[in-house]
């Protein structure tokens, strides 16, 4: 007899940082409907894109209820998390924490700036397993959610259940700009790297001619060794990522400890 926890038992939130009213985190609960009906949203009232691991420390954190299960916060994907935990769940703690869909990548050094993956990180620190989830579209497309919404309920219902799960870890998936007959299989694969310059400043006059900036993104052709996550979704794979929080170099600390006691 499987010792397995039946997923009806889980108790999900749902968060992500694209805000309570995007398309992903609706995809992402009509799966998740189909898997257990014990479903909690708590996401932030609008998006929150590369808000990272970032907490509201100087500003209150304002709730909006929107259906028994659902709450907006006027807060980062972090927050969210916080407030399910400590306190519009605090007497029902979430199980299992599903961030996402977000629309676009959450890929290589994404993971650094990515709302997303914060509130799985956060949820990791917790002690709650948790999964960052995204669908790769290119910057001026729109995402396609059909090959997430046709693979998703057999992925997390194996990744759910499943007894490799170390402590200080969550798992980042990326889902291929592609159509469902077009996915290619899903990969085990590591973080990649793009070469710098994925981020840049594009300066602009307004009417008043005064000076403002944007943060413009053009992403660059990243390493395309087969184990990375840019590899598989270069391959049209879906992508599942280990990540780990623990961010030590232990390679380096040694050779730190050699070159201080030198």
């Amino acid at each position: 007899m499987s010792s397995r926890k039946p997923l009806a038992d889980y108790r999900f939130l749902l968060t992500n940082d694209d805000g309570i009213d995007a398309p992903g985190i609706k995809v992402l609960e009509e799966v998740v409907r189909t898997l257990s009906d014990n479903i909690w949203i708590v996401a932030p009232d609008s998006e929150r894109s590369g808000a990272s691991h970032s907490i509201s420390l100087h500003n209150p954190i304002r709730v909006r209820r929107c259906s028994e299960r659902s709450w907006a916060v006027y807060g980062t994907p972090t927050d969210c998390v916080l407030m399910a935990y400590h306190e519009l769940m605090r007497d029902e703690r979430p199980t299992f924490i599903l961030s996402g869909i977000n629309n676009g990548a959450n890929l290589g050094e994404d993971v650094s700036y990515s709302g997303t993956c914060a509130a799985a990180m956060e949820g990791t620190l917790l002690g709650i397993r948790s999964i960052a989830l995204s669908v790769v579209r290119s910057l001026t497309g729109t995402a396609r959610w059909d090959a997430a919404q046709q693979r998703l309920p057999a992925l997390l219902t194996s990744l759910i259940q499943s007894d490799q799960w170390p402590a200080g870890s969550f798992l980042n998936i990326n889902f291929p700009d592609a159509l469902p007959a077009e996915v290619t299989g899903v990969r085990v694969t590591r973080q990649g790297q793009r070469p710098p310059g994925a981020f840049s400043i594009d300066a602009r006059i307004d009417a008043r001619n005064v000076p403002y900036f944007w943060v413009k993104i053009a992403y660059p052709d990243g390493e395309k060794t087969p184990d990375t996550d840019l590899h598989a979704i270069h391959e049209n794979a879906v992508s599942v990522t280990p990540i780990q929080l623990d961010f030590t170099n232990y390679e380096w600390r040694g050779r730190l400890q050699q070159a201080l006691d030198g």
